[in-house]
């Protein structure tokens, strides 16, 4: 790879970390083309997009990026490194889960979500647990509804009739 091509790869690199707040570093060594076809594709279903990088070229692009510190991250960037972006936090450690329950790799190695840091293989079960955007808008929005849904069906219920005929007694009383 010629210097140019280096320096070409690492502003891809950059442009990919700024625009992206969320990405995960794996291991896929020992994967064959298959093997890492068909991961590819779970990637791809997913929403994840995964690519293969140089370590150092990885460092220099996370050095090059301004207001985040990736530098917990530094530690990991050996071997063979696959970074997988995405958009929702817990997606890639969902599909890495999920993919090493009939192979072996990939491992997982790092996680960037949001300023999080989040290092190591005994890491990958908090990130699986984390709830996404939207399940969490989903739990809040149950929570709001369930006060309501009681009220509403209190009223409609025969001691409702009895809580309406009370209210309707008391405003006219009132004119």
């Amino acid at each position: 790879m010629t210097k140019e091509q280096k320096n070409q790869e690492i502003a891809d690199l950059v442009e990919e970390l700024k625009s992206n707040e969320i990405f995960y570093l794996s291991d896929t060594t020992t994967l064959n083309a298959e093997v890492t076809s068909q991961l590819r594709r779970e990637c791809f279903k997913a929403g994840i997009k995964m690519r293969v990088v140089k370590n150092t070229l990885l460092r220099k692009a996370m050095e090059r990026v301004e207001g985040k510190d990736y530098s917990p991250l530094y530690e990991t960037l050996h071997g063979n490194t696959a970074v997988m972006f995405a958009t929702v936090g817990n997606g890639p450690a969902r599909l890495i889960k999920e993919f090493r329950k009939k192979h072996e790799k990939p491992a997982f190695k790092a996680a960037f979500i949001q300023e999080d840091c989040y290092v190591g293989a005994d890491q990958l079960d908090t990130l699986v647990a984390l709830k996404s955007k939207e399940e969490l808008l989903g739990d809040i929005i149950g929570l709001l509804q369930s006060p309501a849904k009681n009220v509403i069906s209190g009223l409609q219920s025969s001691a409702g009739n009895k809580v309406a005929g009370l209210v309707k007694a008391l405003e006219e009383r009132n004119a």
